[in-house]
Protein backbone atom coordinates (compact mmCIF):
# COMPACT_ATOMS: atom_id res chain seq x y z
CA UNK A 1 0.00 0.00 0.00
CA UNK A 2 1.25 3.51 -0.72
CA UNK A 3 0.68 6.75 1.12
CA UNK A 4 -2.22 8.73 -0.33
CA UNK A 5 -1.18 11.92 1.47
CA UNK A 6 2.33 11.66 0.04
CA UNK A 7 1.01 11.61 -3.52
CA UNK A 8 -1.18 14.71 -3.30
CA UNK A 9 1.77 17.08 -3.60
CA UNK A 10 3.58 15.06 -6.25
CA UNK A 11 2.64 17.36 -9.15
CA UNK A 12 4.49 20.27 -7.51
CA UNK A 13 7.50 18.05 -6.90
CA UNK A 14 7.55 17.00 -10.55
CA UNK A 15 7.41 20.59 -11.81
CA UNK A 16 10.34 21.61 -9.64
CA UNK A 17 12.28 18.56 -10.77
CA UNK A 18 11.66 19.33 -14.44
CA UNK A 19 12.70 22.96 -13.97
CA UNK A 20 15.91 22.24 -12.11
CA UNK A 21 17.21 18.86 -13.29
CA UNK A 22 20.10 18.89 -15.74
CA UNK A 23 19.38 15.29 -16.69
CA UNK A 24 15.79 16.03 -17.81
CA UNK A 25 14.99 15.84 -21.54
CA UNK A 26 12.31 18.44 -22.35
CA UNK A 27 11.31 16.60 -25.55
CA UNK A 28 10.62 13.15 -24.09
CA UNK A 29 10.05 13.95 -20.42
CA UNK A 30 12.71 11.36 -19.54
CA UNK A 31 15.11 11.99 -16.67
CA UNK A 32 18.20 9.89 -17.35
CA UNK A 33 19.37 10.18 -13.75
CA UNK A 34 16.22 8.75 -12.17
CA UNK A 35 14.89 6.71 -15.10
CA UNK A 36 11.50 8.43 -14.73
CA UNK A 37 9.29 9.84 -17.50
CA UNK A 38 7.38 12.96 -16.43
CA UNK A 39 4.34 14.62 -17.93
CA UNK A 40 5.27 17.48 -20.25
CA UNK A 41 1.97 19.24 -19.48
CA UNK A 42 1.16 21.01 -16.23
CA UNK A 43 -2.14 22.20 -14.87
CA UNK A 44 -2.65 25.94 -14.58
CA UNK A 45 -3.05 27.36 -11.09
CA UNK A 46 -6.88 27.44 -11.23
CA UNK A 47 -7.00 23.89 -12.64
CA UNK A 48 -4.75 22.21 -10.10
CA UNK A 49 -5.95 19.10 -8.29
CA UNK A 50 -7.61 20.23 -5.03
CA UNK A 51 -5.51 19.27 -2.03
CA UNK A 52 -7.81 20.21 0.86
CA UNK A 53 -8.11 16.97 2.86
CA UNK A 54 -11.80 17.30 3.78
CA UNK A 55 -13.09 17.40 0.21
CA UNK A 56 -15.14 14.45 -1.07
CA UNK A 57 -16.06 13.36 -4.60
CA UNK A 58 -19.76 14.31 -4.52
CA UNK A 59 -19.09 17.75 -3.02
CA UNK A 60 -16.47 18.39 -5.70
CA UNK A 61 -18.73 17.29 -8.56
CA UNK A 62 -21.75 19.27 -7.36
CA UNK A 63 -19.58 22.37 -6.89
CA UNK A 64 -18.70 22.19 -10.60
CA UNK A 65 -22.33 22.22 -11.79
CA UNK A 66 -23.41 25.26 -13.85
CA UNK A 67 -24.69 28.24 -11.82
CA UNK A 68 -28.35 28.06 -10.77
CA UNK A 69 -29.67 30.34 -13.52
CA UNK A 70 -28.10 28.04 -16.13
CA UNK A 71 -28.68 24.74 -14.30
CA UNK A 72 -32.47 25.01 -14.63
CA UNK A 73 -32.27 24.85 -18.42
CA UNK A 74 -28.97 23.18 -19.28
CA UNK A 75 -29.49 19.48 -19.99
CA UNK A 76 -27.16 17.04 -18.25
CA UNK A 77 -28.55 13.69 -19.45
CA UNK A 78 -30.81 12.41 -22.24
CA UNK A 79 -32.16 8.85 -22.45
CA UNK A 80 -31.57 7.79 -26.06
CA UNK A 81 -34.52 5.37 -26.03
CA UNK A 82 -37.19 7.60 -24.45
CA UNK A 83 -35.74 11.08 -25.03
CA UNK A 84 -36.37 11.79 -21.32
CA UNK A 85 -34.12 14.65 -20.17
CA UNK A 86 -32.57 15.72 -16.87
CA UNK A 87 -31.36 19.27 -16.35
CA UNK A 88 -28.45 19.96 -14.04
CA UNK A 89 -30.88 21.46 -11.51
CA UNK A 90 -33.07 18.33 -11.57
CA UNK A 91 -29.99 16.13 -11.33
CA UNK A 92 -28.79 18.07 -8.26
CA UNK A 93 -32.19 17.81 -6.53
CA UNK A 94 -32.42 14.09 -7.30
CA UNK A 95 -28.98 13.42 -5.82
CA UNK A 96 -29.70 15.26 -2.57
CA UNK A 97 -33.19 13.72 -2.23
CA UNK A 98 -31.87 10.18 -2.76
CA UNK A 99 -28.98 10.78 -0.34
CA UNK A 100 -31.51 11.91 2.26
CA UNK A 101 -33.67 8.85 1.65
CA UNK A 102 -30.74 6.46 1.91
CA UNK A 103 -29.45 8.09 5.09
CA UNK A 104 -32.66 8.89 7.00
CA UNK A 105 -34.89 6.19 5.56
CA UNK A 106 -32.60 3.19 5.08
CA UNK A 107 -29.86 3.96 7.59
CA UNK A 108 -26.94 4.02 5.13
CA UNK A 109 -23.92 5.47 6.90
CA UNK A 110 -20.36 6.51 6.17
CA UNK A 111 -18.23 3.50 5.27
CA UNK A 112 -21.17 1.24 4.37
CA UNK A 113 -20.67 -0.58 1.06
CA UNK A 114 -23.52 -0.49 -1.47
CA UNK A 115 -23.44 -2.80 -4.49
CA UNK A 116 -25.04 -1.48 -7.71
CA UNK A 117 -26.33 -4.07 -10.19
CA UNK A 118 -27.83 -2.29 -13.16
CA UNK A 119 -27.27 -1.43 -16.81
CA UNK A 120 -26.75 2.23 -17.73
CA UNK A 121 -29.67 4.54 -16.93
CA UNK A 122 -30.34 8.15 -16.01
CA UNK A 123 -30.52 6.92 -12.40
CA UNK A 124 -27.01 5.41 -12.36
CA UNK A 125 -25.00 8.62 -11.78
CA UNK A 126 -27.67 9.84 -9.32
CA UNK A 127 -27.23 6.64 -7.29
CA UNK A 128 -23.44 6.88 -7.34
CA UNK A 129 -23.28 10.53 -6.30
CA UNK A 130 -25.93 10.08 -3.60
CA UNK A 131 -24.03 7.17 -2.06
CA UNK A 132 -20.72 9.07 -2.22
CA UNK A 133 -22.24 12.19 -0.66
CA UNK A 134 -23.12 10.17 2.45
CA UNK A 135 -19.57 8.83 2.64
CA UNK A 136 -20.74 5.32 1.81
CA UNK A 137 -18.79 3.23 -0.70
CA UNK A 138 -19.96 2.05 -4.12
CA UNK A 139 -19.09 -1.29 -5.63
CA UNK A 140 -20.39 -1.83 -9.15
CA UNK A 141 -21.32 -5.19 -10.67
CA UNK A 142 -21.59 -6.28 -14.29
CA UNK A 143 -25.22 -7.19 -15.08
CA UNK A 144 -23.90 -10.03 -17.24
CA UNK A 145 -22.31 -11.69 -14.20
CA UNK A 146 -23.81 -14.93 -12.95
CA UNK A 147 -25.64 -15.38 -9.66
CA UNK A 148 -22.52 -17.04 -8.25
CA UNK A 149 -20.24 -14.19 -9.35
CA UNK A 150 -22.59 -11.60 -7.83
CA UNK A 151 -22.72 -13.54 -4.55
CA UNK A 152 -18.92 -13.66 -4.45
CA UNK A 153 -18.70 -9.89 -4.91
CA UNK A 154 -21.30 -9.23 -2.20
CA UNK A 155 -19.34 -11.43 0.20
CA UNK A 156 -15.88 -10.13 -0.73
CA UNK A 157 -16.86 -6.46 -0.53
CA UNK A 158 -18.99 -6.95 2.62
CA UNK A 159 -21.82 -4.98 1.01
CA UNK A 160 -24.70 -4.02 3.34
CA UNK A 161 -27.20 -2.86 0.71
CA UNK A 162 -27.85 -3.65 -2.94
CA UNK A 163 -29.44 -1.37 -5.54
CA UNK A 164 -30.62 -3.37 -8.53
CA UNK A 165 -32.62 -2.98 -11.70
CA UNK A 166 -35.79 -5.15 -11.55
CA UNK A 167 -34.60 -7.49 -14.31
CA UNK A 168 -31.38 -8.35 -12.40
CA UNK A 169 -32.67 -8.52 -8.83
CA UNK A 170 -33.13 -12.32 -8.92
CA UNK A 171 -29.34 -12.70 -8.96
CA UNK A 172 -29.18 -11.21 -5.46
CA UNK A 173 -31.78 -13.51 -3.88
CA UNK A 174 -29.33 -16.15 -2.56
CA UNK A 175 -27.25 -13.49 -0.77
CA UNK A 176 -30.10 -12.28 1.46
CA UNK A 177 -28.80 -8.72 1.20
CA UNK A 178 -31.40 -5.93 1.64
CA UNK A 179 -32.21 -4.67 -1.86
CA UNK A 180 -33.56 -1.42 -3.27
CA UNK A 181 -34.87 -1.47 -6.83
CA UNK A 182 -33.92 1.26 -9.27
CA UNK A 183 -37.43 1.68 -10.70
CA UNK A 184 -41.02 0.99 -9.62
CA UNK A 185 -42.09 -2.65 -9.81
CA UNK A 186 -45.40 -4.53 -9.66
CA UNK A 187 -44.77 -5.91 -6.15
CA UNK A 188 -44.43 -2.42 -4.63
CA UNK A 189 -40.87 -3.00 -3.48
CA UNK A 190 -39.19 0.28 -2.46
CA UNK A 191 -37.31 1.94 -5.32
CA UNK A 192 -34.80 4.68 -6.02
CA UNK A 193 -37.47 6.50 -8.05
CA UNK A 194 -39.80 6.51 -5.03
CA UNK A 195 -37.12 7.86 -2.68
CA UNK A 196 -36.29 10.67 -5.11
CA UNK A 197 -39.99 11.58 -5.46
CA UNK A 198 -40.89 11.47 -1.76
CA UNK A 199 -37.78 12.41 0.24
CA UNK A 200 -36.93 15.97 1.20
CA UNK A 201 -33.20 16.80 0.98
CA UNK A 202 -32.67 16.85 4.76
CA UNK A 203 -29.28 17.52 6.31
CA UNK A 204 -27.03 14.50 6.78
CA UNK A 205 -25.72 14.81 10.31
CA UNK A 206 -22.44 12.98 10.29
CA UNK A 207 -18.81 13.72 9.55
CA UNK A 208 -18.23 14.18 5.81
CA UNK A 209 -15.84 11.82 3.97
CA UNK A 210 -12.30 13.00 3.31
CA UNK A 211 -10.02 12.61 0.32
CA UNK A 212 -8.25 9.67 1.96
CA UNK A 213 -11.48 7.74 2.59
CA UNK A 214 -12.51 4.88 0.28
CA UNK A 215 -15.03 5.92 -2.38
CA UNK A 216 -15.36 2.79 -4.51
CA UNK A 217 -14.35 -0.84 -4.81
CA UNK A 218 -14.29 -1.82 -8.48
CA UNK A 219 -13.59 -5.39 -9.49
CA UNK A 220 -10.89 -5.96 -12.08
CA UNK A 221 -8.83 -8.86 -13.37
CA UNK A 222 -5.97 -6.63 -12.27
CA UNK A 223 -2.39 -6.65 -13.41
CA UNK A 224 -1.76 -10.13 -12.02
CA UNK A 225 -4.67 -12.45 -12.85
CA UNK A 226 -7.89 -13.25 -10.97
CA UNK A 227 -10.60 -10.69 -10.16
CA UNK A 228 -9.75 -8.41 -7.25
CA UNK A 229 -11.39 -5.44 -5.54
CA UNK A 230 -9.59 -2.24 -6.55
CA UNK A 231 -9.87 0.24 -3.67
CA UNK A 232 -10.24 3.79 -4.99
CA UNK A 233 -10.34 6.83 -2.72
CA UNK A 234 -12.09 10.19 -3.03
CA UNK A 235 -8.63 11.61 -3.80
CA UNK A 236 -8.28 9.21 -6.74
CA UNK A 237 -11.61 10.30 -8.26
CA UNK A 238 -11.08 14.01 -7.62
CA UNK A 239 -7.66 13.77 -9.32
CA UNK A 240 -9.11 12.04 -12.39
CA UNK A 241 -12.08 14.42 -12.63
CA UNK A 242 -9.74 17.41 -12.50
CA UNK A 243 -7.72 15.89 -15.34
CA UNK A 244 -10.89 15.14 -17.31
CA UNK A 245 -12.02 18.73 -16.90
CA UNK A 246 -8.59 19.84 -18.13
CA UNK A 247 -8.95 17.62 -21.23
CA UNK A 248 -12.41 18.99 -22.12
CA UNK A 249 -12.63 22.53 -23.46
CA UNK A 250 -14.99 23.90 -20.80
CA UNK A 251 -15.59 27.11 -22.76
CA UNK A 252 -17.19 25.00 -25.50
CA UNK A 253 -18.61 22.25 -23.27
CA UNK A 254 -22.20 23.51 -23.37
CA UNK A 255 -22.16 22.95 -27.14
CA UNK A 256 -20.84 19.38 -26.79
CA UNK A 257 -23.09 16.34 -26.95
CA UNK A 258 -21.44 13.16 -25.68
CA UNK A 259 -22.74 9.64 -26.30
CA UNK A 260 -22.43 7.07 -23.52
CA UNK A 261 -22.68 3.36 -24.21
CA UNK A 262 -19.62 2.47 -22.13
CA UNK A 263 -21.02 0.61 -19.09
CA UNK A 264 -20.91 2.70 -15.92
CA UNK A 265 -19.93 -0.31 -13.81
CA UNK A 266 -16.54 -0.06 -15.57
CA UNK A 267 -14.00 2.60 -14.54
CA UNK A 268 -14.06 4.10 -18.06
CA UNK A 269 -17.82 4.67 -17.90
CA UNK A 270 -17.96 5.58 -14.21
CA UNK A 271 -15.14 8.13 -14.19
CA UNK A 272 -16.14 9.66 -17.52
CA UNK A 273 -19.95 9.62 -17.54
CA UNK A 274 -21.01 8.70 -14.01
CA UNK A 275 -18.99 11.50 -12.44
CA UNK A 276 -16.48 13.42 -14.53
CA UNK A 277 -18.39 15.04 -17.39
CA UNK A 278 -20.73 16.80 -14.96
CA UNK A 279 -17.72 18.90 -13.95
CA UNK A 280 -17.65 20.37 -17.47
CA UNK A 281 -21.31 21.19 -17.99
CA UNK A 282 -21.71 18.93 -21.01
CA UNK A 283 -24.79 17.03 -22.20
CA UNK A 284 -24.64 13.22 -22.38
CA UNK A 285 -26.95 10.99 -24.42
CA UNK A 286 -27.21 7.71 -22.55
CA UNK A 287 -27.68 4.25 -24.06
CA UNK A 288 -28.70 1.42 -21.73
CA UNK A 289 -26.34 -0.93 -23.53
CA UNK A 290 -24.34 -0.87 -26.75
CA UNK A 291 -26.15 -1.50 -30.03
CA UNK A 292 -24.40 -0.49 -33.27
CA UNK A 293 -27.52 0.68 -35.10
CA UNK A 294 -28.77 2.38 -31.94
CA UNK A 295 -25.47 4.25 -31.75
CA UNK A 296 -25.84 5.48 -35.34
CA UNK A 297 -29.42 6.58 -34.66
CA UNK A 298 -28.37 8.43 -31.51
CA UNK A 299 -25.57 10.26 -33.34
CA UNK A 300 -28.01 11.38 -36.03
CA UNK A 301 -31.01 12.20 -33.82
CA UNK A 302 -29.11 14.06 -31.09
CA UNK A 303 -26.30 15.59 -33.18
CA UNK A 304 -23.69 13.81 -31.06
CA UNK A 305 -20.24 15.42 -31.30
CA UNK A 306 -18.11 13.23 -28.98
CA UNK A 307 -17.94 9.48 -28.45
CA UNK A 308 -15.64 7.96 -25.83
CA UNK A 309 -15.43 4.47 -27.34
CA UNK A 310 -13.48 1.21 -27.39
CA UNK A 311 -11.53 -0.31 -30.32
CA UNK A 312 -14.26 -2.78 -31.49
CA UNK A 313 -16.66 0.15 -31.96
CA UNK A 314 -14.11 2.11 -33.98
CA UNK A 315 -13.36 -1.00 -36.04
CA UNK A 316 -17.11 -1.43 -36.60
CA UNK A 317 -17.33 2.12 -37.95
CA UNK A 318 -14.41 1.41 -40.30
CA UNK A 319 -16.15 -1.72 -41.62
CA UNK A 320 -19.58 -0.03 -41.73
CA UNK A 321 -20.89 0.14 -45.30
CA UNK A 322 -23.30 3.01 -44.66
CA UNK A 323 -27.03 3.03 -44.27
CA UNK A 324 -28.27 6.56 -44.68
CA UNK A 325 -27.35 7.80 -41.19
CA UNK A 326 -26.05 11.35 -40.91
CA UNK A 327 -22.81 11.26 -38.88
CA UNK A 328 -21.68 14.76 -39.85
CA UNK A 329 -22.09 16.11 -36.29
CA UNK A 330 -19.24 13.92 -35.00
CA UNK A 331 -16.11 15.89 -34.16
CA UNK A 332 -14.16 13.59 -31.88
CA UNK A 333 -13.93 9.92 -30.96
CA UNK A 334 -11.86 8.68 -28.05
CA UNK A 335 -10.54 5.18 -27.50
CA UNK A 336 -9.60 3.36 -24.34
CA UNK A 337 -9.84 0.05 -22.40
CA UNK A 338 -7.88 -1.91 -25.06
CA UNK A 339 -5.11 -1.20 -27.61
CA UNK A 340 -6.11 0.65 -30.80
CA UNK A 341 -3.97 -0.33 -33.79
CA UNK A 342 -2.46 2.03 -36.34
CA UNK A 343 -4.28 0.17 -39.12
CA UNK A 344 -7.69 0.80 -37.54
CA UNK A 345 -6.88 4.47 -36.83
CA UNK A 346 -5.68 5.05 -40.37
CA UNK A 347 -8.75 3.28 -41.79
CA UNK A 348 -11.05 5.39 -39.62
CA UNK A 349 -9.38 8.65 -40.66
CA UNK A 350 -9.66 7.72 -44.31
CA UNK A 351 -13.39 7.07 -43.96
CA UNK A 352 -14.24 9.90 -41.54
CA UNK A 353 -11.63 12.60 -42.25
CA UNK A 354 -13.56 15.27 -40.31
CA UNK A 355 -13.46 13.33 -37.03
CA UNK A 356 -10.54 13.59 -34.60
CA UNK A 357 -9.30 10.34 -33.04
CA UNK A 358 -8.05 10.63 -29.46
CA UNK A 359 -6.65 7.37 -28.02
CA UNK A 360 -5.67 7.05 -24.38
CA UNK A 361 -4.40 4.46 -21.92
CA UNK A 362 -5.59 3.66 -18.45
CA UNK A 363 -6.46 0.99 -15.90
CA UNK A 364 -8.98 0.47 -13.15
CA UNK A 365 -5.94 0.64 -10.87
CA UNK A 366 -5.08 4.13 -12.18
CA UNK A 367 -8.74 5.24 -11.84
CA UNK A 368 -8.92 5.89 -15.58
CA UNK A 369 -6.67 7.50 -18.18
CA UNK A 370 -2.97 8.06 -17.50
CA UNK A 371 -2.01 8.99 -21.07
CA UNK A 372 -4.06 10.83 -23.66
CA UNK A 373 -3.72 12.29 -27.15
CA UNK A 374 -4.55 15.97 -26.65
CA UNK A 375 -4.68 17.20 -30.25
CA UNK A 376 -5.57 15.69 -33.61
CA UNK A 377 -2.23 16.85 -35.01
CA UNK A 378 -0.50 14.63 -32.46
CA UNK A 379 -2.79 11.72 -33.25
CA UNK A 380 -2.21 11.97 -36.99
CA UNK A 381 1.56 12.03 -36.57
CA UNK A 382 1.53 8.99 -34.27
CA UNK A 383 -1.39 6.73 -35.18
CA UNK A 384 -0.29 3.86 -32.96
CA UNK A 385 0.41 5.98 -29.87
CA UNK A 386 -1.72 6.15 -26.74
CA UNK A 387 -0.61 9.74 -26.21
CA UNK A 388 1.55 11.47 -23.64
CA UNK A 389 1.37 11.30 -19.86
CA UNK A 390 -1.40 13.51 -18.54
CA UNK A 391 -0.54 16.04 -15.80
CA UNK A 392 0.43 14.59 -12.41
CA UNK A 393 1.38 11.18 -13.84
CA UNK A 394 4.93 9.81 -13.93
CA UNK A 395 6.09 6.56 -15.49
CA UNK A 396 8.95 4.12 -15.74
CA UNK A 397 9.66 1.55 -18.42
CA UNK A 398 11.28 -1.35 -16.58
CA UNK A 399 13.26 -4.18 -18.17
CA UNK A 400 11.35 -7.36 -17.28
CA UNK A 401 14.59 -9.33 -16.92
CA UNK A 402 16.98 -6.89 -15.19
CA UNK A 403 14.59 -4.50 -13.43
CA UNK A 404 16.44 -1.49 -14.86
CA UNK A 405 14.59 1.67 -15.95
CA UNK A 406 14.83 2.11 -19.72
CA UNK A 407 15.22 5.17 -21.98
CA UNK A 408 13.08 5.97 -25.06
CA UNK A 409 12.52 3.24 -27.69
CA UNK A 410 13.41 0.42 -25.26
CA UNK A 411 10.59 -2.02 -24.46
CA UNK A 412 9.74 -2.93 -20.90
CA UNK A 413 6.92 -3.04 -18.35
CA UNK A 414 5.05 0.19 -17.76
CA UNK A 415 5.07 1.43 -14.16
CA UNK A 416 2.95 4.41 -13.05
CA UNK A 417 2.77 6.82 -10.13
CA UNK A 418 0.09 9.47 -9.57
CA UNK A 419 -2.45 10.81 -7.07
CA UNK A 420 -4.99 8.87 -9.17
CA UNK A 421 -3.41 5.45 -8.55
CA UNK A 422 -5.45 3.09 -6.35
CA UNK A 423 -4.87 2.59 -2.64
CA UNK A 424 -4.73 -1.22 -2.65
CA UNK A 425 -6.49 -4.45 -3.56
CA UNK A 426 -9.24 -5.10 -1.03
CA UNK A 427 -8.14 -7.57 1.65
CA UNK A 428 -5.35 -8.91 -0.54
CA UNK A 429 -1.94 -7.93 0.82
CA UNK A 430 -0.15 -10.44 -1.40
CA UNK A 431 -1.61 -9.05 -4.65
CA UNK A 432 -1.06 -5.46 -3.47
CA UNK A 433 2.59 -6.19 -2.65
CA UNK A 434 3.07 -7.85 -6.05
CA UNK A 435 1.57 -4.85 -7.87
CA UNK A 436 3.42 -2.03 -6.04
CA UNK A 437 7.15 -1.74 -5.58
CA UNK A 438 8.60 -0.35 -2.33
CA UNK A 439 8.50 3.21 -3.71
CA UNK A 440 4.79 3.07 -4.60
CA UNK A 441 5.14 2.47 -8.35
CA UNK A 442 2.19 0.59 -9.85
CA UNK A 443 3.31 -2.28 -12.09
CA UNK A 444 0.77 -2.38 -14.93
CA UNK A 445 1.74 -5.68 -16.57
CA UNK A 446 1.78 -3.96 -19.99
CA UNK A 447 4.76 -4.10 -22.34
CA UNK A 448 5.45 -0.65 -23.79
CA UNK A 449 7.95 1.98 -24.86
CA UNK A 450 8.09 5.78 -25.08
CA UNK A 451 9.46 7.58 -28.12
CA UNK A 452 11.82 10.58 -28.03
CA UNK A 453 8.91 13.02 -27.70
CA UNK A 454 7.21 11.29 -24.77
CA UNK A 455 4.53 9.37 -26.67
CA UNK A 456 3.55 6.01 -25.22
CA UNK A 457 3.19 2.86 -27.35
CA UNK A 458 1.56 -0.20 -25.78
CA UNK A 459 2.87 -3.41 -27.31
CA UNK A 460 0.68 -5.94 -25.44
CA UNK A 461 0.00 -7.51 -22.07
CA UNK A 462 3.20 -9.19 -20.87
CA UNK A 463 1.31 -12.28 -19.72
CA UNK A 464 -0.34 -12.60 -23.16
CA UNK A 465 2.87 -12.56 -25.21
CA UNK A 466 3.36 -15.73 -27.23
CA UNK A 467 6.79 -17.35 -26.85
CA UNK A 468 7.69 -18.95 -30.19
CA UNK A 469 11.15 -20.53 -30.46
CA UNK A 470 12.42 -18.04 -27.87
CA UNK A 471 10.96 -15.01 -29.67
CA UNK A 472 8.20 -12.85 -28.21
CA UNK A 473 5.13 -12.47 -30.43
CA UNK A 474 2.54 -9.81 -29.55
CA UNK A 475 -1.04 -10.93 -30.33
CA UNK A 476 -2.16 -7.29 -30.68
CA UNK A 477 0.24 -6.76 -33.60
CA UNK A 478 -1.14 -9.77 -35.48
CA UNK A 479 -4.75 -8.81 -34.69
CA UNK A 480 -4.14 -5.36 -36.16
CA UNK A 481 -2.90 -6.93 -39.39
CA UNK A 482 -5.79 -9.39 -39.55
CA UNK A 483 -8.49 -6.74 -39.08
CA UNK A 484 -6.89 -4.80 -41.91
CA UNK A 485 -8.07 -7.49 -44.33
CA UNK A 486 -11.24 -6.30 -46.13
CA UNK A 487 -12.98 -9.66 -45.62
CA UNK A 488 -12.23 -9.89 -41.86
CA UNK A 489 -14.64 -8.19 -39.43
CA UNK A 490 -12.80 -9.12 -36.23
CA UNK A 491 -9.96 -11.34 -35.05
CA UNK A 492 -8.13 -12.63 -31.99
CA UNK A 493 -4.78 -14.37 -31.66
CA UNK A 494 -3.86 -16.79 -28.86
CA UNK A 495 -1.00 -19.20 -28.15
CA UNK A 496 -1.23 -22.93 -28.77
CA UNK A 497 1.23 -25.20 -26.99
CA UNK A 498 3.67 -26.82 -29.40
CA UNK A 499 6.27 -29.46 -28.53
CA UNK A 500 8.90 -28.17 -30.95
CA UNK A 501 8.40 -24.38 -30.80
CA UNK A 502 6.98 -23.98 -27.28
CA UNK A 503 3.98 -22.00 -28.53
CA UNK A 504 2.57 -21.11 -31.93
CA UNK A 505 0.19 -18.23 -32.79
CA UNK A 506 -3.27 -19.31 -33.91
CA UNK A 507 -6.02 -16.96 -35.08
CA UNK A 508 -9.75 -16.86 -34.50
CA UNK A 509 -11.36 -14.93 -37.34
CA UNK A 510 -14.82 -13.49 -38.01
CA UNK A 511 -15.44 -13.40 -41.76
CA UNK A 512 -17.51 -10.68 -43.40
CA UNK A 513 -20.94 -11.88 -44.50
CA UNK A 514 -20.99 -13.52 -47.93
CA UNK A 515 -17.23 -14.10 -48.13
CA UNK A 516 -15.44 -17.45 -48.41
CA UNK A 517 -12.03 -16.54 -47.06
CA UNK A 518 -9.91 -19.67 -46.44
CA UNK A 519 -7.40 -20.60 -43.77
CA UNK A 520 -4.55 -20.60 -46.31
CA UNK A 521 -5.48 -17.12 -47.52
CA UNK A 522 -5.43 -15.75 -43.97
CA UNK A 523 -2.10 -17.39 -43.18
CA UNK A 524 -0.54 -16.04 -46.37
CA UNK A 525 -1.97 -12.54 -45.82
CA UNK A 526 -0.22 -12.29 -42.46
CA UNK A 527 2.97 -14.05 -43.62
CA UNK A 528 3.48 -11.37 -46.29
CA UNK A 529 3.68 -8.69 -43.59
CA UNK A 530 5.64 -10.18 -40.68
CA UNK A 531 8.89 -11.91 -39.79
CA UNK A 532 8.77 -15.73 -40.10
CA UNK A 533 8.56 -16.34 -36.35
CA UNK A 534 5.41 -14.19 -36.13
CA UNK A 535 3.45 -16.08 -38.78
CA UNK A 536 -0.04 -17.41 -37.99
CA UNK A 537 0.11 -21.22 -38.03
CA UNK A 538 -3.59 -22.09 -37.77
CA UNK A 539 -6.94 -20.37 -38.29
CA UNK A 540 -10.41 -21.05 -36.89
CA UNK A 541 -13.46 -19.20 -38.21
CA UNK A 542 -16.07 -18.22 -35.61
CA UNK A 543 -19.21 -16.06 -35.53
CA UNK A 544 -17.98 -13.57 -32.92
CA UNK A 545 -14.88 -12.82 -30.84
CA UNK A 546 -15.71 -13.04 -27.11
CA UNK A 547 -15.09 -9.65 -25.50
CA UNK A 548 -15.64 -8.00 -22.13
CA UNK A 549 -18.06 -5.11 -21.75
CA UNK A 550 -15.09 -2.77 -22.17
CA UNK A 551 -14.08 -4.38 -25.47
CA UNK A 552 -11.14 -6.47 -24.28
CA UNK A 553 -10.69 -9.85 -25.96
CA UNK A 554 -11.49 -12.70 -23.57
CA UNK A 555 -8.50 -14.80 -24.55
CA UNK A 556 -9.03 -17.32 -21.77
CA UNK A 557 -12.34 -18.35 -23.32
CA UNK A 558 -10.65 -18.87 -26.67
CA UNK A 559 -7.76 -20.78 -25.09
CA UNK A 560 -10.25 -23.08 -23.34
CA UNK A 561 -12.12 -23.55 -26.62
CA UNK A 562 -8.82 -24.33 -28.35
CA UNK A 563 -7.94 -26.99 -25.77
CA UNK A 564 -11.39 -28.58 -26.08
CA UNK A 565 -11.04 -28.69 -29.88
CA UNK A 566 -7.62 -30.34 -29.53
CA UNK A 567 -8.98 -32.95 -27.10
CA UNK A 568 -11.94 -33.75 -29.37
CA UNK A 569 -9.54 -34.65 -32.15
CA UNK A 570 -7.64 -37.18 -30.02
Amino acid sequence: MHSEEGLVGMAIFDEELITNSQSFDKRSGFDSQTGVYHSLVHLSEHNKIPTQPNLDTATYVLSQFPPLEQAETRVALIDSATNHRLTYAKLHRSITSLASGLYHGLGVRKGDIVIILSPNSLLYPIICLAILSIGAVITTANPLNTQMEIAKQVLDSAAKLAISSPEEVHKLSPTGIPTLLTTHSKDDQLSVEELIEKCEPLEIQQKKPTQSDTAAILYSSGTTGTSKGVVLTHSNFISVMTLLKWSVDVSKAQDDIFLCFIPMFHIYGLAFFGLGLFCSGTTTVLMQRFDFQGMLEAIQNHKVSNIPAVPPVILGLVKYNGGGYDLSSLRRIGSGAAPLSKEVVDGFREKYPWVEVRPGYGLTESCGASTFVVSDEEAKARSASSGRLVPCFSAKVVDIETGLALPPYREGELWLKSPAVMKEYLGNEEATAATFDEEGWLKTGDLCYFDDEGYLYIVDRIKELIKHNGYQVAPAELEAILTGHPQILDAAVIPLEDEAAGQIPIAYVVRAAGTDLTEDQVIQFVANQVAPYKKIRRVSFISAIPRSAAGKILRRQLMLQSKQQALSKL
